[in-house]
């Protein structure tokens, strides 16, 4: 028994982002089960798919097959099972997307394994996991422990972790046959229709403006606008901005929003309730301002400031003019 198992989840032949944020985690959890990283990819001409992944995992398990040319949970359910039982794996990741919600509690019942769900981070302790997951609505933080099993299933929030850039080690490729005697899908694709993601994907923005309660009135946001479109940021907002409709949901960054991962995220007037916080985890540069200097968004931040927005705002222009 050993390792780690990564479900790999594509679309219209690419890469989803969570695999490559899972098998991240998986590649920091490796060294605490004695195994290795292992990426399954099932699909159909998987070819730009597997060169995408080589260097990301020490062996991938792929089974190419028209069959799977589209998502089935039952199909992909009996498929994992078997690898699973072949290989052993200590833990087997899946993405908390609308495939992990579909494929994981099958497969958990299937396999008679426990499962954790929309975990914000899972380490290995005395050789379980334990994961960081929230409740009452993100109001809570609380670490899961598991009982013993011979493995364990868990999804990831997306956005919780960071993808490895840098990850380009040598990699088995383990080419598996189509299981036989595996019942017909009861599904039929007709058409993939991708829903609209709104204007800007804020999930992927490098450099964020973000604007909360603190921005007081709806036409104040045009000066946040100009601000991030000067600064060349794309603008996000916390929770109340969306709730009185100032801004679509797809801006809106928390649980009940997108998680998020720029290298600066620039808040302005945002208190920092637990929901909001849990979103910028995967940030790297947190700055601040906020007219309360004890706002709990400070207690995250790396820089912060404790003045009025529409004082800070306008002297952050006038400095952008100067240059």
């Amino acid at each position: 028994m050993g390792g780690i198992f990564v479900v790999v989840e594509h679309r219209q032949g690419k890469i989803r982002d969570i695999s490559l944020e899972m098998l991240a985690k998986a590649g920091e959890l490796k060294k605490a089960t004695g195994g290795e990283r292992t990426a399954v990819l099932l699909g159909w001409e998987t070819g730009p798919l597997l060169e995408a992944l080589k260097g990301k995992a020490d062996r991938i398990l792929v089974i190419d097959d028209e069959r799977l040319k589209y998502f089935e949970a039952e199909i992909y359910q009996a498929i994992i099972q078997e690898l699973i039982q072949e290989y052993q794996p200590v833990l087997t990741l899946i993405g908390q997307t609308s495939w992990g919600l579909d494929l994981a509690p099958c497969l958990a019942v299937q396999m008679g394994f426990p499962l954790v769900t929309d975990c914000l981070d899972i380490q290995i302790e005395a050789g379980k996991p334990a994961a960081l997951r929230q409740i009452y609505g993100g109001k809570i933080f609380a670490r899961v422990s598991l009982k013993e099993s011979p493995g364990y299933l868990a999804t990831l929030r997306p956005g919780a972790v960071a993808p490895d850039p840098t990850a380009d080690g040598p990699t088995e490729v383990v080419r598996k046959e189509f299981p036989p005697g595996l019942p017909e899908g009861k599904k039929r694709v007709l058409e993939l229709v991708e829903s609209d993601p709104g204007e800007v994907d804020i999930a992927q923005a490098e450099f964020l403006v973000s604007v909360g309660r603190g921005v007081g009135e709806e036409e104040n946001l045009v000066l946040v606008r100009e601000l991030a479109r000067s600064l060349g940021a794309v603008l996000s907002c916390s929770r109340p901005i969306v709730d009185k409709k100032w801004l679509p949901k797809y801006h809106q960054v928390g649980t009940s929003g997108k998680s998020v991962k720029p290298k600066v995220y620039l808040a302005l007037g945002i208190s920092g309730a637990f929901q909001h916080v849990a979103g910028i985890s995967g940030a790297g540069t947190v700055i601040a301002v906020n007219k309360d200097p004890r706002a709990p968004i400070f207690r995250v931040a790396q820089y912060g400031l404790a003045q009025d927005i529409f004082k800070i705002i306008p002297a952050l222009m006038e400095q952008i003019k100067k240059k």
